[in-house]
């Protein structure tokens, strides 16, 4: 696991997730137009499983005593997170919901150090702190709009312990078995785990074209590939380096629900955006 400053490749793969994870907010805006959140979720994990598992690429045998790890990874990494972003963007915005997602790399260097015996150096820690107060600096209007919004907010930053906790725990599997491997088993995992919610959210749900082309596009390209390329760079850089990719995506996903969705963005939020894009670039340099 590199620990130099950010190669030419290591930039393109962040980029190329930041870009794709930054349209999946607004992908699951434009799903619940017509689809229920549980078929929303199902959906796309689904579609990621199958692109995954139908790769080229060998399969291999997970030991038993790693078994248990990747259970714990589908769930805190897909299947509760992805339950809960559909929920919560029935309260609040797409633009709002991908900036809170930015408390991420927070959670993840928390929990490294607490958790997994890591030590993060200063440049990084200045990079959370810097990165951290852009988010509240972009997120903290919605918390004012009342109770509902509250609960949304609360379901993303749930959601982002999750990631949190699931980046750490999955290095080893990744370093062992290959990140398509990794990846293609605990979304076809987390396919099992979303099931129940989705077949309950069918009768609730229509078939319009454009929320079906947004949620294919959601679970091929925002889940499958970019899951293989996220998995590819943390153990390229490490899951702390790599979680900063959640600083930028709350800069796609406010561009894109201004543009397309007439998302409200609080004048704060412009500051918020250049502290946030700081904070990655501190957090890419070379680790001590």
């Amino acid at each position: 696991m590199g620990s130099d400053a950010f190669s030419p490749t290591d930039w393109l793969i962040f980029g190329l997730v930041v870009g794709i994870w930054g349209a999946s907010f607004l992908f699951i805006a434009i799903g619940l137009e017509s689809m229920a959140p549980g078929v929303v979720t199902l959906l796309r994990v689904g579609l990621g499983a199958l692109i995954l598992n139908v790769l080229p690429g060998g399969r291999v045998r997970i030991d038993p005593q790693d078994r248990a790890r990747l259970v714990a990874v589908s769930f805190l990494w897909v299947g509760i997170p992805f339950t809960l972003f559909p929920l919560a963007e029935q309260r609040i915005n797409s633009a709002v919901s991908g900036l809170l997602n930015g408390a991420t790399p927070m959670f993840v260097v928390v929990f490294a150090a607490l958790f997994f015996g890591r030590r993060t150096s200063g440049p990084q820690l200045l990079g959370v702190a810097v990165g951290f107060a852009g988010i509240v600096l972009i997120s903290a209007p919605s918390l004012g709009e009342g109770s509902t919004q509250a609960v949304g907010v609360a379901l993303v930053l749930l959601a982002a312990v999750c990631y949190g906790i699931a980046l750490n725990l999955v290095i080893p599997l990744q370093l062992r078995y290959g990140s398509q491997q990794v990846m293609g088993r605990m979304l076809a995992l987390a396919t099992i785990w979303t099931l129940p919610f989705g077949l309950a959210g069918l009768p609730d749900s229509t078939i319009e074209l454009g929320p079906i082309l947004a949620v294919s596009a959601l679970g091929l390209a925002g889940t499958g590939l970019a899951f293989l390329l996220m998995g590819s760079l943390v153990v390229r850089v490490g899951a702390t380096r790599a979680s900063f990719i959640t600083y930028l995506v709350p800069v796609v996903a406010l561009a894109l629900g201004v543009g397309f969705q007439s998302d409200h963005v609080a004048r704060p939020a412009i500051a918020g955006v250049t502290l946030v894009v700081v904070g990655a670039a501190l957090a890419s340099r070379r680790e001590a």
